[in-house]
């Protein structure tokens, strides 16, 4: 967020020139490669690498009488000869086979790992490299496989492993690199450039010559960043000198790269170093607070998942780079051929990789596919799967900054039921606070708190409230006095609590790495001392990289200590992961252990685990076109990399947005998984009442479409939370085959439901046009139910500013949805479902639904419905002629619902279908309905401990440019029960 221009953060202005609402980033404040001293040094042992061509030898071997393969693991050591070739470095190697297939390789440092160095400055850090991400990041899938076995010949080890040993690890000794392998081909190379780098401790030498002795050798090496490293006005002492980890990561026939969230860049990862539309700057990984972020940019911004796919046609492969500190990516792509006399026409890509680390351990996880689901699958096993959120949190959440008393939230409130436009979520921002001291209300603007809580439960609304890491230091602030007499915070290298200035100004922050520091936490949260709070507030975590206005880089010095003596350099990244696992660790305290509710908390910072406990947002973000555009991409790249709960700040943060852009931006946000609107305090209300005519209509629709589809989106949410599947797809990941799909980021698919949108992002633009896979699928119009078969073409679809998002069906998918508007989602938990089913060439169709009481953690003992609805043609005595599709004559059709209960008679399952009994099925729309429907009048219904078998009345009905589709009006079947329908 931007500075406030007054009251008490005005004595900011000593640490910053404060900016306007529309000023653009400030890149003087975030380093670039060049003054990050280990990027630099890397990316020049790359160019040195690279200069030396086929002279260059790697001066890392691994030493093969080490090498040991036991028990899942291949151990040994690497061999990093120091210049001079007399010296060198022992690096303890492990490579992890994991029974899901995964192979995880693992170097440290023995020096550091023995603690066999010295520190420099009396530091208190610890000495190993950190090795603890993997305690914050990892809850799961690392059972090793104890069957692997190897063989050694002609200077490589290799170990076949993973389904059927179809994998093989091919470790080459001298020089030490490894081709990871499917089948007869490799996949993914390690060092294969030669640009492995780990740099070993070594002791500071004075290279002052002293009077009567001889000069000092002259360093080998630039060491101008070993030993400290200035900027911003901040010195890092670095008492353990140079400590970065490099290495080349190769994906040899791969074009296309993704993920590395957090970027405001395009799907398909761009080159760094060279090449057409290439960056001059890798991809950055280290969390930070950029305000007014630029587009089509590799520029840090507030989260980092260091998870990396390739994909080529039919083959996804990946990487995790599991490493807390500040990290760059450089990505260079270059063409090969098998025949030498195609001057680089034809031939395949390979995409080369180079990662470095400030620091820690090298731990890379690899994963071998084939299938994009064959990474997201063992990767979310690893960790941990999308939080299934409460219900309410996929309805419309609407936030700035700030609604600033009490009343104003009811009015707000009062507006939105006067306008008949739904919502679930009113969010209070810092300015609720007393002087923003977190755990406290202003007393003059929020005198009454509960009540105006009450006001919004009455509809089964919830409220939002911030709670951010930094605690003001003020005298009798109960909070910050007990931060400081239990030494809670973190402190800076001389051990003594580290004084930063964020909104509150004076300002120390908990350490959340330290569990005493987490219970603490959560006894701040309970109803009892978090006075004012009701069971219908949750929270909000923002600020979290950290963010310290007067530090480098708006963050900590990296030579601060936190729990265990770890320097802030080493943990980094996963900051803003403990801090709001701290706050779902609180929520969860705070109810009755016998009914506890889901948390719900929003983050700024993440890491890869923090899809566990709750959303993300893409930061704060401008009301512009391109800002519209990009939210896209960004939010696709956080689901295929584990984080689905994802979405933008509808309407811009910054700045004022224009009615046309303020409408486009709910049209397209209707489809974020997480949808919120939110502004600076500077800016104009723009609740969508506000819009006026003729936008507030057009913003409704968006919304209350929205809501209709919120059975849908909550199956889709229950998908990722079971298989890791993103809840929201690009085509690439839906069409692995479609070459043409690779690179598209401005169109995607909402879980396994079959719809594809396309928003309209651009200005003055009056339709779109919606890519379609060279497959047979039939698409239809979502409004209109018009079919569509461009057949890997593109299709031109109104999209109309007054109308509605372009939304097309995937033939061969039946969508569960609720079509009765409601003020709030938790009023239509009794209304009945409607089924529409969008039938394919084959007359066939499936979908699924969950359902559960949308809240509790009762799912996890059974209280649930999943059902799968699967329609097609009645099987006939005779056997068919061919495999083409049936003819319009061939019309007679089942509908049928089918439990997906792993349990279905357990007693849990029966009483919870108790308490959906009375809820039903009222409509079934056939869209694609056969021509020999016409004159169809009525259907067979059968239902389980239902009312048996009776007839239904059915409506045929065509409309233009071929849509046709027929109604079951009220089948008066239980959504929970199984039953069929016979068309």
């Amino acid at each position: 967020m931007l500075f406030h221009r007054s009251g008490p953060i005005v004595a900011l202005g000593l640490f910053f020139t404060l900016l306007g609402p529309i000023a653009a980033v400030k890149h003087e404040n975030f380093k670039t490669c060049d003054q990050s001293g280990f990027c630099k040094r890397n990316r020049a042992y790359a160019d040195k690498v690279t200069a030396g061509g086929s002279s260059w030898t790697s001066p890392y071997t691994l030493d093969p009488k080490s090498i040991s393969v036991k028990k899942g693991q291949l151990t040994g050591v690497v061999l990093k000869t120091l210049e001079g070739g007399t010296d060198s470095i022992r690096l303890p190697l492990t490579i992890s086979f994991l029974d899901s297939g995964v192979a995880r390789v693992t170097v440290d440092e023995e020096k550091r790992q023995k603690g066999d160095i010295e520190l420099r400055h009396g530091s208190r850090a610890r000495k190993e490299r950190y090795n603890g991400a993997q305690d914050w990041a990892i809850v799961g899938g690392l059972t090793l496989n104890q069957a692997v076995s190897s063989n050694t010949e002609n200077g490589r080890t290799i170990v076949p492993y993973g389904p059927d040993d179809n994998f093989k690890a091919v470790v080459r000794h001298s020089p030490f690199s490894i081709d990871f392998m499917r089948g007869e081909d490799t996949q993914i190379q390690f060092n294969g450039n030669g640009l492995l780098n780990m740099e070993h401790w070594r002791p500071k030498v004075d290279r002052v010559q002293k009077e009567g002795e001889p000069a000092p050798p002259e360093p080998t090496e630039d060491e101008d960043t070993w030993w400290e490293e200035s900027f911003g006005g901040n010195t890092d002492s670095k008492p353990r000198g140079p400590e970065s980890i490099g290495l080349d990561i190769t994906f040899p026939g791969y074009e296309h790269v993704y993920g590395i969230p957090e970027h405001a860049s395009s799907l398909s990862l761009k080159q760094t170093r060279g090449g057409s539309g290439a960056y001059e700057q890798p991809y950055r990984l280290y969390n930070s607070d950029v305000f007014e972020y630029e587009m089509d940019s590799p520029m840090t911004l507030y989260g980092a998942i260091p998870l990396m796919q390739a994909h080529r046609k039919d083959s996804t492969v990946g990487v995790f780079w599991l490493n807390a500190a500040e990290t760059w990516v450089d990505i260079v792509k270059t063409k090969r051929s098998s025949n030498p006399l195609s001057l680089g026409i034809g031939g395949t890509t390979d995409t080369h990789t180079h990662w470095f680390s400030e620091n820690g351990l090298l731990d890379v996880f690899v994963f071998l596919g084939p299938t994009p689901k064959d990474i997201t699958q063992p990767y979310n096993e690893l960790t941990g799967y999308t939080q299934l959120p409460q219900h309410f949190a996929l309805g419309y959440h609407q936030c700035r900054w700030n609604y600033v008393t009490d009343e104003d939230v009811k009015d707000v409130d009062r507006k939105f039921d006067k306008n008949r436009i739904p919502y679930d979520v009113i969010w209070l921002d810092i300015e609720y606070t007393e002087g923003k001291k977190y755990f406290t209300w202003d007393k003059d603007n929020f005198p009454d708190p509960l009540g105006m809580q009450k006001h919004l439960d009455d509809n089964g609304r919830k409220l939002v409230i911030i709670v951010d890491p930094h605690i003001k230091n003020e005298a009798n602030y109960p909070v910050v006095d007990a931060l400081k007499a239990q030494n809670f915070a973190v402190v800076n290298k001389d051990n003594n609590i580290f004084e930063g200035w964020c909104w509150p100004g004076s300002s120390y922050w908990p350490d959340t790495f330290n569990p005493a520091v987490v219970k603490w936490w959560k006894s701040l949260f309970t109803y009892s001392s978090f006075q004012g709070v009701a069971s219908n507030a949750f929270l909000w975590n923002d600020m979290n990289e950290p963010s310290v206005f007067n530090g480098p880089e708006t963050t900590m010095p990296k030579d601060n200590l936190h729990f265990g003596s770890w320097e802030h350099r080493d943990v980094h990244n996963i900051n803003g992961l403990t801090f709001v696992n701290a706050t779902y660790e609180a929520l969860l305290a705070r109810d009755d252990p016998k009914h506890q509710r889901r948390p719900f908390v929003l983050t700024r910072s993440f890491y890869a685990g923090s899809q566990r406990v709750g959303a993300m947002w893409t930061g704060d973000n401008l009301a512009a076109w391109d800002h519209l555009e990009a939210s896209i991409p960004m939010i696709l790249n956080q689901a295929i990399s584990g984080f689905s709960f994802s979405g933008a700040d509808v309407g811009g943060f910054f700045g004022n947005p224009s009615k046309e852009l303020l409408t486009r931006w709910y049209q397209a946000g209707a489809f974020y998984p997480f949808f919120r609107a939110h502004a600076h305090i500077d800016s104009r209300r723009r609740e969508p009442y506000l819009a006026g005519a003729p936008y507030t209509e057009p913003i409704t629709q968006a919304l209350r479409l929205r809501y209709t589809l919120l059975p849908a989106w909550y199956t889709a949410f229950h998908t990722a939370s079971t298989t890791g599947e993103p809840v929201v797809r690009p085509m690439w990941y839906m069409h692995p085959s479609d070459e043409a799909g690779f690179a598209l980021d401005d169109q995607f698919y909402v879980g396994d439901t079959g719809l594809l949108v396309k928003p309209a992002l651009k200005e003055n633009v009056e339709s779109v046009n919606i890519y379609l896979p060279p497959t047979s699928d039939v698409y239809y119009d979502y409004f209109s139910y018009q079919p569509h078969t461009a057949r890997g073409s593109s299709v031109r679809l109104d999209a109309p500013l007054l109308g509605h998002t372009p939304v097309l069906m995937r033939g061969g998918n039946i969508l569960t949805r609720k079509d009765r508007p409601r003020k709030s989602s938790a009023l239509m938990r009794h209304d009945p479902y409607t089924l529409v089913v969008a039938l394919d060439n084959y007359l066939s169709a499936e979908g699924t639904i969950y359902i559960d009481d949308g809240e509790s953690f009762n799912f996890q003992s059974g209280h649930f419905i999943h059902r799968r609805f699967r329609i097609a043609p009645i099987p006939s005595s005779s056997p068919p002629s061919s495999s083409s599709p049936p003819s319009s004559s061939e019309t007679k059709l089942k509908l049928e619902s089918l439990d997906l209960h792993p349990s279905p008679t357990h007693k849990n399952h029966i009483a919870f279908l108790k308490t959906v009994k009375d809820i039903r099925v009222e409509k079934i729309v056939i869209v694609g309905a056969p021509r020999g429907w016409e004159s169809l009048t009525e259907v067979v219904v059968k239902e389980e401990g239902g009312r048996g078998e009776r007839k239904v009345g059915i409506l045929w009905k065509e409309g233009g440019k071929g849509a046709r589709w027929a109604v079951v009006r009220d089948p008066g079947v239980g959504v929970g029960r199984g039953w069929s329908v016979e068309f």
